[in-house]
């Protein structure tokens, strides 16, 4: 039952068909599917399963991905309403894009992804300065400040992640908070996220949310 569950659900996916995508997860809910079983056998094995396919091979478009990562965000925050005993989250992040970038699409989809496997996201929302990013982190014990900049002169401005860098080792939090790029400048030259002083870069918002787990994972440890 389950793997023909996650059939369908993967295909509706897929075809960023959100209400087919929640008929198959009611479906399987009226057949005695328990909530904690959709969220860790069904959502999160299709989000990983969709991060490896689009690491070898990134055809889809923006659009797919964002429908894609707010299924899955959606149907995991239903299932957790009903779970019997409330799930432990991995961790919380800070995402927010650079001041002078309004752009929100690769931002949505990193905070879905990341929603949908159980880390909480602090969206900071656009325009944001480097000391609200690091402040913010702060306050809600983030181990991650994810940066999104859609343009070549927002991810190399001297108010964007290069002074996010300089906050960090002023007030020692270096060892304790990473921060982690995205947008099309670093797609252009990957190797600019050093450039701009960031720990780790992501290619695509679905890759993202991988990268960003591992760092959140290995704060815990």
């Amino acid at each position: 039952m389950q793997r023909e569950i996650i059939g369908k659900y993967n295909e509706a996916v897929f075809d960023t068909d959100r209400d087919r995508a929640l008929e198959v997860i009611n479906t399987a809910i009226d057949h005695g599917i328990t909530p904690e079983e959709i969220v860790f056998d069904v959502i999160i094995p299709a989000m990983e399963s969709m991060m490896e396919s689009i690491s070898k091979d990134f055809d889809a478009n923006l659009a797919q991905h964002f429908m894609a990562a707010q299924i899955a965000s959606e149907v995991t925050e239903a299932m957790i309403a009903r779970f019997k005993t409330p799930p432990e989250s991995l961790g919380t992040i800070v995402i927010g894009t650079s001041v002078g970038d309004m752009h929100t699409l690769g931002k949505r989809i990193v905070s879905g992804c990341l929603r949908s496997m159980m880390v909480n996201v602090v969206d900071l929302g656009v325009n944001v300065k480097p000391e609200l990013f690091v402040d913010k982190a702060v306050e809600v014990g983030s181990p991650v400040i994810a940066i999104s900049s859609m343009m070549m002169h927002t991810a190399t401005s001297e108010n964007g992640c290069k002074r996010v860098r300089e906050l960090l080792r002023e007030r020692g939090l270096e060892d304790k908070i990473k921060i982690v790029v995205g947008g099309a400048p670093y797609r252009w030259d990957n190797e600019l996220y050093k450039t701009v002083g960031a720990d780790a870069w992501a290619e695509n918002g679905i890759t993202a949310g991988e990268v960003i787990k591992k760092i959140v994972m290995e704060a815990r440890s």
